[in-house]
């Protein structure tokens, strides 16, 4: 056992070192550079190491962790950055906002998919990339519908990189739509980027009461991904046959085995035992000011993370056709929360 430790602490190590100096690095570009902001330089400083001098297999496993467990940790310890103030803010309107952006993304994508001649599994897996949560959802739902490696992989590609774009860009749309208001701007975010990293260095270059209701936005996404697991489920996966099609002899006989694979994602129950805890108790300002401290510092790091994992010869690889698909879904994904923004809020 204690082998074994050492040899994923070892495999660790390196990617996770160089995503804590570029954060650090980044925090320290930030005071000369402030309109851009640490979380941006982070990815941007990422994104051209990971492309050039450090494009290095030996710290794929590294990047891999800090970009998965340092978000989550981020994430849970939100929970003591938050209260239910914050909840008020987004309240029904926010919450029947999601799930109608959620069901428009994945009806759009799939047809979408189908009309540029993309076969049934992999336009449900740009679906669920779009609409929920990137690669996690993907990651979720392959096993459901029995998605090959192929679809999988360029699904999470491609996904990654719309979601990479829409980060930059929505800030600026954001400013120019609704000069930055707090819930239209959190909801633009939180409700149309595709992964929670990208959710919040997008959220962060507009500010930090963003930031916070933006998370909230986006977990509401993630936690409905069970929702969408169980959908999935009950598809239709013939490439003839109509996608609503499903028997209920074949539904019944697939249902534990689909449905065991499903679960609410652990950093999400962190995140809510410690928001019930900070709601209902007085507790310290320096273990609130510690909390919010580390968060920031485990979010930066992941986010250069994804940075270094952003690889230009992946996006080459998938050809126009398949990133052409990607970015109409992520312009009808834009326009309809634009849409329903001004329907809600």
């Amino acid at each position: 056992m204690l082998t074994n430790f050492k040899k994923t602490t070892e495999a660790i190590l390196p990617g996770l070192l160089i995503s804590v100096i570029i954060s650090i690095v980044s925090q320290y570009l930030a005071t000369f550079i402030p309109t851009i902001g640490s979380a941006l330089l982070a990815i941007f400083i990422g994104i051209l190491l990971g492309n050039t001098i450090l494009n290095k297999p030996v710290l794929n496993t590294g990047t891999k962790f800090s970009e998965k467990t340092l978000l989550e940790l981020s994430i849970v310890l939100n929970g003591l950055i938050l209260d239910f103030q914050v909840l008020k803010k987004v309240g029904f309107s926010g919450f029947a906002f999601v799930i109608v952006q959620m069901g428009l993304t994945l009806f759009i994508a799939y047809q979408l998919g189908r009309l540029m001649k993309f076969n049934k599994k992999f336009s449900l897996l740009m679906g669920a990339g779009n609409a929920v949560c990137g690669s996690s959802a993907i990651g979720t739902v392959s096993p459901i519908i029995k998605a090959d490696e192929k679809d999988k992989g360029m699904s999470i590609t491609v996904v990654n990189v719309i979601g990479t774009i829409l980060m930059i860009l929505l800030p600026l749309l954001s400013s120019f739509l609704y000069q930055n208001e707090t819930v239209q701007t959190s909801a633009l975010i939180g409700g149309t980027v595709q992964s929670i990293g990208q959710v919040i260095a997008s959220a962060k270059i507009v500010g930090g009461d963003v930031t916070n209701l933006a998370i909230v936005f986006k977990l509401m996404r993630v936690l409905l991904i069970v929702g969408v697991a169980l959908l999935y489920g009950k598809l239709n996966l013939k490439e003839t046959e109509p996608l609503l099609s499903k028997s209920d002899v074949e539904e019944a006989g697939t249902k534990k085995k689909k449905t065991a694979s499903i679960g609410i994602p652990w950093f999400i129950i962190g995140f809510f035992l410690l928001f019930v805890l900070r709601s209902l108790t007085d507790l310290p300002s320096q273990i609130l000011h510690s909390a919010e401290t580390i968060s920031s510092q485990f979010e930066i790091a992941a986010l250069a993370a994804i940075g270094l994992r952003v690889k230009f010869s992946d996006i080459v690889k998938e050809g126009p056709k398949t990133m052409l698909y990607g970015l109409l879904i992520g312009l009808f994904q834009v326009i309809i929360a634009v849409v329903l923004i001004a329907w809600f809020f």
